[in-house]
Parts: structure tokens; sequence; C-alpha cells
């Protein structure tokens, strides 16, 4: 074998890996989470486990990925560990797909019919309808097709230029004689094993073998102890992403290890036990790209169908490795709601925005729950109250500093334009639920300082202010809806309603100037006054641009002040209807036909 082989051969596996890395990706993308989302959804029966488990590794080309988000799932407890060991092992199953394909290469014959199922004659066609549908097709679901097919394509390539550049090693007795001592199954499986750690993928390393295999120096005697090699081998990366994972977590991790060394264990014993009588004649046959993936199908089903009865007992298993400290069971988790931001989910772009979109409804939700009860303090002040709006806002916080956190890091990665979109949209609004937060801690003071003083509006003034507060609810509420639902209509219905809440407080506080001069209210509930109007038109102001950016992202974007400028142009009818609707609904009453005095002197210190 030349160096120009030894080039060829290292050229051709850097081909089939990233043609095998492009394909799980195009794959992964076009399924648009779907796949993923399957999973998290999943039934309690380990059969359903099971199929499911392999069904999703089939397609996305990779048990270590499917083995690597049930990590995840389970760290963040949206999957318990006894439904993520059906998953695990049908993983296995799944992931003989990838030896099946590659087995194609192995095709023999000279019809055209069977020339044509070849996969370096269809090959290239695949690649250049792909390249095509990238280069010059716009949609993004066509351009992810795209990629499938030129993944293919170059995994076909590089699996062909492997064997091509080792047929010079089928003279090479050097060669056959390395191959020979792995006919040792523990030096078989141990070398297996250690080519799996390094790539990180059993499906590659199994093509690797396939493609070693066109030699006819690797028998079968050979090719079987690397294969259950290779299937520990695989465990390796679920279990680095078990790293500084919870202890569930790591039990997954642990539940993949065992299922892989047991069934490894178990069947080589019996295989060998039973050759000790009836000695296999193929097993002296030079082993084939089909045979190979023969072998790693019945070692999978066959595993599957022997562990899976004592699935219960994998689990058990799996918590006596990683035991449960008292601390754990009785000690509430913190980080329980942030869990969905598992850094696992990040490879998986579309799954990880699911993830980030149910986070940022969980703070709204949180942030309009602060604000809502701090308006409730105002009619009924207690401290519990005002220190359960402080608890509120001080997870909010936190929610934006995770959130915001996690965003950046998944900003970074490759996103589908929807995708993109929608993390351009929670960017935005994650600052502006969480200043609604804060001004729910200053209507909080307002609250405290005229509970604490003693103070009270006359009848005239908190009439006003409830008018106002309801305007204020009700923006709110709309604008959190539209975020909810991603409703264009109904964030198109904000704006009027905050140009209304704008000429409220300028009309609120032209009010208050003129009590003051009149002398009908004191300068010290007056601040107060001021206060509570100037949050409300804040927090109108946030939801003005939490319901613009909506609009902004679903309409590919445009400058936020021209929109703002163009909606309220005089010709705008739509606006305008609008505007007069919410300017009566939220109609202030007539000054003079209320009582003259706005302060209870008798309840007020000074």
């Amino acid at each position: 074998m030349s160096i120009f082989n030894a080039i060829a051969l290292i050229g051709g596996l850097a081909l089939f890996l990233y043609g095998m890395e492009l394909l799980g990706e195009g794959l992964s993308k076009a399924s648009g989470g779907k796949l993923e989302s399957i999973l998290e959804r999943l039934t309690s029966s380990p059969i359903k486990g099971v199929l499911l488990g392999a069904g999703v590794t089939a397609v996305i080309q990779s048990s270590s990925a499917t083995t690597v988000m049930v990590v995840g799932f389970v760290n963040s407890g949206i999957m318990k560990l006894s439904q993520a060991v059906g998953i695990i092992m049908g993983a296995n199953i799944g992931t003989t797909a990838t030896s099946w394909i590659l087995s194609l290469t192995g095709i023999e014959g000279d019809s055209l019919f069977i020339n044509m199922l070849k996969p370096m004659s269809f090959s290239p066609i695949l690649a250049m309808i792909g390249v095509i549908m990238i280069m010059f097709l716009k949609k993004e679901k066509l351009h992810d097709i795209g990629k499938i097919l030129v993944g293919f394509a170059i995994l076909m390539y590089g699996m062909d230029s492997m064997s091509t550049a080792v047929e010079p090693l089928a003279d090479v007795p050097e060669f056959t004689n390395i191959l020979t001592m792995f006919s040792n199954p523990i030096l078989g499986m141990l070398a297996g094993l250690i080519l799996t750690a390094i790539i990180q993928s059993s499906s590659a390393s199994v093509g690797i073998l396939q493609a070693l295999s066109v030699t006819g120096s690797v028998t079968f005697a050979t090719a079987l102890p690397i294969i259950m090699g290779q299937n520990i081998g695989t465990c390796v990366t679920a279990m680095i992403s078990a790293i500084g994972a919870k202890k569930n977590a790591k039990r997954a991790a642990l539940v993949h290890l065992y299922f892989n060394i047991i069934g490894t264990m178990v069947f080589m014993c019996l295989f060998y036990l039973i050759n000790a009588f009836v000695h296999f004649d193929f097993l002296t046959q030079s082993a084939t790209p089909v045979g190979i993936a023969t072998i790693h199908s019945i070692f999978n089903v066959f595993a599957t169908c022997l562990l899976l009865p004592f699935s219960k007992g994998l689990e058990k298993l799996a918590y006596m490795s990683v035991r449960e400290d008292k601390n754990d069971v009785t000690a509430l988790d913190k980080d329980k709601e942030f869990a969905l931001l598992d850094e696992r989910f990040l490879d998986k772009t579309s799954l990880a925005m699911q993830h980030c979109r149910t986070v940022t409804n969980n703070m709204a939700a949180l942030s309009k729950e602060a604000l809502f009860k701090s308006l409730e303090l105002f009619k009924d002040f207690s401290e519990d109250g005002a220190e359960m709006v402080s608890e509120i806002e001080e997870r909010v916080d936190r929610y934006e500093d995770e959130l915001g956190t996690y965003l950046m890091k998944l900003s970074s990665r490759d996103l589908t334009e929807q995708d993109s979109e929608t993390l351009n949209m929670l960017l935005h609004s994650i600052g502006n639920f969480e200043r609604i937060s804060d001004h729910a801690c200053n209507l909080v003071d307002a609250a405290r300082e005229m509970h604490t003083k003693n103070m009270r509006f006359s009848d005239k003034a908190a009439l006003e202010l409830s008018i106002f507060t309801g305007a204020v609810k009700d923006i709110v509420n709309m604008s959190y809806k539209a975020f909810e639902d991603e409703n264009v209509q109904e964030a198109m219905l904000v704006e009027p309603l905050e140009e209304v809440i704008d000429d409220m407080n300028i009309e609120l506080k032209a009010r208050h100037i003129r009590r003051l001069r009149e002398g009908k209210c004191t300068i010290e509930l007056g601040f107060v006054h001021s206060d509570i109007i100037t949050n409300y038109e804040r927090i109108a102001d946030h939801c003005s641009n939490i319901a613009v950016c909506i609009i902004e992202i679903k309409q590919d974007g445009f400058d936020t002040h021209e929109y703002l400028g163009t909606i309220k142009r005089e010709d705008n009818e739509q606006f305008k209807a609008r505007y007069a609707q919410y300017k009566e609904k939220y109609k202030l009453p007539e000054t003079r036909s209320f009582a003259t005095t706005d302060v209870q002197p008798a309840q007020v210190q000074g």
C-alpha cells in the first residue's frame, strides 16, 4: 500500500464522516424538531419506546444523538428514567439502518437494474439535484432536502474512496496478521470499542469495518467481536454528556452502558459456547458489507428482546450505581424551572427553540402575575403580598439571565429562518417582561407608602385611576396573549390602546397639577399619584414593544419607528377607528361632576 493509498484512505474517511454529519443535520432540520417533540410526548409503554427510539434513530442516523437527547430529557425532568430505557434500546436497533444503507456498496451484478442500485451509480445524480436545490431554490425546507441528498452522496463517495484505498492491503501479509489478532474476542472487542469511542459513532465505525471488508482479509471471526466492541464504544458520547448532569441523567447514560455491556456479554458467551459444539463454518469466510450489517442488526435485536423484559432491573442497577442522597430526596430543586434550557439540546436547534419559547411563556406569566398582584395591594395591602411580588420579580430577573445566556449560545448555531426569527423575538421580549415586573415592584412601593402613611385618594381620583388601571390590565392581557399565540391581529390592537393610555397619562397629570394649584391635594400624595400613572404609562410602552416585535418578525421585518409612524398617519382609518373605540371605552369623567376634595385631610399627616 503506497503513501497515496494512505492519503486516499484519510480523504475517504473525512468525506465519509462529513457526509454522515451533513446527512444527519439535514434530516434533523427537515423534521423541524418534530421527531424530538414526539420523544418528549412518549407514553409509558416500553414497547412503544423501543419502536419510537428505533424510528427516530433510523431517521437522524445517530444512536448517540438520540441517547444524548434522552439524557437531556431525563435531566430536565421531561422524561422519567423508566421511559428512557425503552428509547435507548430502540436507538441501538435504529442505528443499524446506516449499516444497511452502506451495505449497498457491496451489491454485485452486471444487469442494468443491479448497476443502478449501486450507490456510485445514483449518488452523482442525487448530488447534482441536492446542489441545485441548495444553490437555486429559496425555500429553506428544500435546502434541507438538498443537504440530505448531498450528504448521502458524500457519504457514499467517502465509503467508495476508503474501499478503493484499502484494496491493496489484501496483498499485505502484515495487515492480514493484524486482523487475525482481532479474531481473539477480547482483542476484537477492545479494537471496536476504542475506534468507536474515538469517532463517537457506532454507525461510522461499522461503516469503516464494511469498507475494510472489501479487501477480503476481514473474516466473520474478526468482524463479530469488533462489532460487539463498537456497540459498547458508542456509549462514550452519552457518558460524556452526563458529566455535570443531575443524577437521573447519569442513570440514563448508565442504562445505555449496562444494556450494551450485558447484551454483549450474554451474546458472546452464548455464541462462542454454541460454536464450541456446532463450529459455525461462516466464521472462516470473508466478511461482506451485507454480512456485517446482518450481524449488527441481529445483535441489537437480540439484546433488546433479551433485556426489555428486565428493563426494571436495568433501572435498579442504575440506581444502585448512582445512589440517592437523603438531601436530594427532600431538597427542592431551585433550577427545575430552567431545566428545559439544557445545553444538550443546543445541537437540536428546533427543539431548543421550542424549549426557549416554553420558558419565555412561563416568564411572561410570572411577570403578569407580579403586576396584577401589585395592583391588588392598593385595595388590600399586606406585607406578605408585597413580599410575594418581590420574590416573583427576582424569579423574573433570573429568567432573563438564564434565557438571555441560552439564546445567545443558540444564536451561534445553524438556525432555520423561522427559528432565527423566533430567537430575535424572544431576545427583544424578555427584556420588556423583566421591566414590567420592575414596574410592579415600583407600584408595590407606592401602595406601601399609602398604607403606611394612611393616605387615600378621593372618590374622583380613585375613579380616574380605576379607569386607567382597567386600560393597563387590558393592554397587558392583550399583548401577552398576542405573544403567547404569536397572533399578529391581536398584536395590532395594542398600539391604538397604548396611544389612549398616553393621552390618559397626560390628562391625569394635568388634572393633578390643577388640583395642586387649587390646594385640593397634598404634595406628598401627589408624588404617589404621579409615580403610579408614570409606571402605568411605561408598562403600556413595554406592551407596545412586545406587540410591535411580534408584527415585525411575522411581517419579515421593518423599521419600528417607521412602522409606528405609518400606523398613526391621519389617513389610517383602521387605527383611527380602534383608537376612537378605546377612547370611548376608557373615557375619563368630567372634572366638575365630582366632589371638590381629593384627599381626606384627617387621614393625611402633615
